[in-house]
């Protein structure tokens, strides 16, 4: 996997996994809490039919009760009178009571009066409960609820009913009422419905924001990465370009240097060795005084040719170090331009590493050769030094700066090669190069951080 690559895994997984997780704890928090606020509603449901039964059984009751006290356990007319009053004890579609004795004989049922005379003692509903035996059973203990599955007058399907059951002992009878459970299951089934739409509507509005939100994560990587991209070419090409040019303005100079200098040089000594080599074979006097003359313009040349070698790599930079190749330097300017050169540099042989000695070194030619082009000085300036514990080399001239020069040849100004160069080396080690010029001078101040000088055990394995 690349790198941007990982990029991109490490900033939009993280996102989709945080979102995964938030909807996945307020889903579940959530369904939680609706389950929890559905539950409490069908048991306060339950209750209040609870209560119902209660208070409507006390209601039949309190209507036969003067009867039911005053009559014996055989009188039959008194009991044809608690039918009829019972019967007549209805309430809404599904509401009624109903009456059998303790054998399991009906004897009042005003919704199914073919019940009314028979024994169904051994009734059960389709889930086998014995339901008319588990009533006179609750009877029999004092009254109480009995669930199970009955016939719905209204709708004629089996429903749920919840009844309660109090007995009549002095007539070994039972009374009971009952309701049904299905409106409130109903209700129960419509909260669970609504609960299943809110969470369809969580996951909906968590998807709605989540989604776009990592479209625009991928979206905005994707362009800041073809724009960096981008940038990265442009700025690959422009580099590629500065290095032919370097590679060309070095060349140019090496071949004007080997032209005018080292080229005129050896015709020189070819045409004094021709002279002295005529003046032998006429036998005239002077030949001696040619070849001397030769000598001394090959000695010329082999100076010149050490001097290219100089600029090229000075010897003494790997040898003796950063201040001597400095020094060296500013000697060969001054024998060069006739500028005087005022030279401060602290030592740092085998201080600081190779590749930053060589940086400084190359930003000072550079601004030697600035400053012997286009500056029009007379007096130099270089200070190398260590404040707080950072290299740092000033170079100052009192020439007239860059203002004139650079709208003429831009690849010498700040916005040239030789500037950009410089700047350049010192930007590789984490440094930096400042430039302050005007009509009175140019100063630069290149400066390299702490992390270019050698560590002591690596120091010691140096020396």
């Amino acid at each position: 996997m690349q790198l941007r690559h990982q990029i991109l895994a490490l900033s939009v997984v993280p996102l989709v996994l945080a979102i995964l997780a938030i909807t996945t704890l307020v889903t579940w928090q959530s369904t939680q809490l609706a389950r929890t606020s559905i539950d409490t509603f069908e048991r306060n449901m339950l209750q209040a039919k609870q209560t119902e039964l209660l208070n409507l059984t006390n209601l039949a009751i309190s209507a036969i009760s003067e009867i039911y006290q005053n009559a014996g356990p055989d009188d039959e007319a008194a009991k044809q009178q608690v039918r009829d009053i019972l019967s007549s004890l209805d309430y809404g579609e599904d509401g009624y009571f109903f009456v059998y004795d303790y054998d399991g004989n009906n004897v009042v049922h005003p919704r199914q009066p073919f019940r009314v005379g028979e024994n169904w003692i051994d009734l059960q509903d389709p889930n086998g409960d014995f339901v008319i035996a588990n009533l006179i059973e609750k009877a029999r203990e004092g009254g109480g609820l009995h669930q199970y599955m009955w016939e719905k007058p209204s709708a004629e399907t089996i429903a749920e009913k919840l009844s309660f059951a109090v007995g009549l002992d002095k007539w070994e009878w039972m009374l009971g009422t009952g309701v049904y459970l299905d409106d409130v299951y109903a209700q129960t089934a419509a909260a669970n419905a609504d609960l299943r739409n809110s969470i369809n509507s969580t996951f909906l509005t968590v998807a709605l924001i989540a989604v776009p939100s990592v479209l625009l994560v991928f979206g905005t990587w994707m362009v800041l990465n073809l724009h960096e991209r981008r940038l990265a070419d442009t700025k690959l090409k422009e580099l590629t370009q500065r290095v032919i040019d370097t590679q060309e303005e070095e060349r140019t100079r090496i071949a004007r240097e080997l032209h005018d200098g080292i080229s005129q040089i050896l015709i020189g000594v070819r045409y004094a060795i021709d002279l002295a080599r005529r003046k032998v074979q006429n036998g005239a006097d002077g030949a001696f005084e040619a070849i001397d003359k030769g000598a001394e313009a090959l000695n010329g040349a082999i100076k010149e040719v050490r001097r290219l070698s100089h600029d090229l790599r000075p010897s003494a930079l790997d040898d003796l170090g950063l201040s001597a190749a400095l020094e060296a330097l500013t000697h060969n300017f001054i024998e060069r331009t006739g500028i005087c050169v005022d030279l401060e540099a602290v030592a740092f042989k085998n201080v600081i590493i190779p590749e930053s000695k060589t940086a400084l070194y190359r930003v000072a030619q550079e601004a030697l050769n600035n400053i012997e082009r286009h500056a029009n000085a007379t007096h130099v300036r270089i200070k190398l030094s260590s404040p707080h514990g950072r290299v740092q080399m000033v170079i100052s001239d009192n020439g007239r700066g860059f203002a004139e020069h650079t709208r003429k040849k831009p690849g010498v100004g700040p916005g040239g090669l030789g500037l950009r160069n410089m700047q350049e080396r010192m930007a590789h080690f984490g440094g930096t190069l400042l430039v302050d010029t005007g009509p009175s001078g140019t100063t630069l101040h290149a400066t390299l951080p702490k992390s270019v000088f050698i560590k002591s055990s690596k120091l010691a394995n140096v020396a």
